[in-house]
């Protein structure tokens, strides 16, 4: 056996049975090497509990699962899910927007009502249930809206006019793009171009971006982001505020990197779990040269003494190789769509590079 057949993951599943059962209340999703494992395990189990048998998976809590099995491709869509929240808030009529949020906007607490004419008006608008709904799209199929559905959940116990119509245009985005699928496993032939770092090493499954939003908000906690993709597509992504005030950029960027850390070590052990593949690595994406060598650096710096012990685990991280550090240029940062309102040409160029397309 050479050494590149020893590493490449897709060679190792060769000649191994694979049986996944994924169950989420009463709905139960299994998928297997081969279809008489799955015939069989239906049989036993009508032993024990009445089962409907659905077929082929196309439809699972709302998500339209879409194969291609001549590409090798598999999307997500909710595209039904997104027409449904339109019209149960009215919103069907609505300008299509090409932004979730308007970069020039700055949403703080002091546009919440001020007057008791305000505080009648906001009375029964419906922002709460309208952030509830679209936290199902940002959290199933649609990370170009996470941070939008992130920051303006801030405002629920006492949303403002402002607030409201910037959830408005969160709508309007999703009613523009409802056809979105976010895909995974693309041909050579339609890999982003622009995106370099897919072809860093082939064994190298997971690729990571971190960022954080250096421009601080109102209450001066950055707001972290991080993007985990799998062949083509997001797999986890995120968008918080940290817990804590950071004093520099340089700082922000090193806590987002350690929570993306984490998230790739429990990437890395679900996968050897679940389908028996030893990935030793995940690649990890920053774009800020101090965070990326305040994790190789041990030394004891003034500036940096205050920082707590464990953020520093992905030093550890790093020495023992479960994670390699690159550089990313800002343009190709794609959690950069994770932590603050972008143009709308940078909103395409990150959804794309998500893996939301529309075929």
């Amino acid at each position: 056996m050479s050494h590149s057949d020893a590493t490449d993951p897709i060679k190792k599943l060769s000649g191994r049975n694979i049986f996944v059962i994924a169950v989420h209340v009463d709905d139960c999703t299994l998928a297997a090497s081969k279809k008489s494992d799955i015939d069989d395990f239906k049989i036993k189990i009508k032993k024990f509990v009445d089962i409907t048998e659905m077929g082929e998976a196309h439809w699972l809590l709302g998500i339209k699962i879409e194969r291609d099995r001549d590409r090798r491709t598999i999307s997500l869509s909710q595209e039904a899910y997104v027409n449904d929240i339109l019209r149960r808030f009215n919103f069907d009529e609505l300008k299509p927007a090409s932004t979730p949020m308007d970069p020039t906007l700055a949403l703080s607490t002091s546009q919440a009502p001020q007057t008791t004419a305000e505080m009648t008006a906001m009375r029964h608008v419906p922002y709460r249930e309208a952030i509830g709904s679209l936290m199902y799209a940002a959290m199933a199929t649609r990370p170009d809206i996470a941070f939008a559905v992130t920051l303006l959940s801030r405002f629920s116990s006492n949303p403002g006019p402002t607030h409201w119509e910037a959830v408005k245009r969160v709508y309007r985005y999703l009613k523009g793009t409802k056809a979105l699928r976010l895909g995974y496993g693309c041909s050579p032939t339609t890999q982003h171009a622009s995106f370099p770092f897919s072809d860093l090493n082939k064994t190298q499954w997971i690729r990571a971006y971190a960022d954080a939003d250096g421009s601080m908000q109102e209450d001066r906690r950055a707001i972290s982001g991080n993007a985990f993709i799998i062949n083509e597509g997001a797999v986890s992504w995120y968008s918080k505020r940290q817990e804590l005030v950071s004093l520099s950029t340089t700082e922000s960027e090193y806590i987002a990197l350690t929570h993306a850390a984490k998230e790739a070590v429990w990437l890395l052990q679900l996968i050897r779990e679940v389908f028996s593949i030893d990935i030793k690595q995940a690649v990890l994406y920053s774009d800020n040269q101090g965070a990326l060598a305040l994790t190789k650096d041990n030394s004891y710096h003034a500036r940096t003494k205050h920082i707590d012990i464990r953020y520093h685990f992905i030093r550890w991280l790093s020495e023992q190789g479960k994670i390699k550090l690159v550089y990313c240029p800002t343009g190709q940062m794609i959690a950069d769509a994770l932590t603050k309102p972008l143009p709308s040409l940078k909103v395409k160029h990150f959804a794309t590079a998500l893996g939301l397309r529309t075929t």
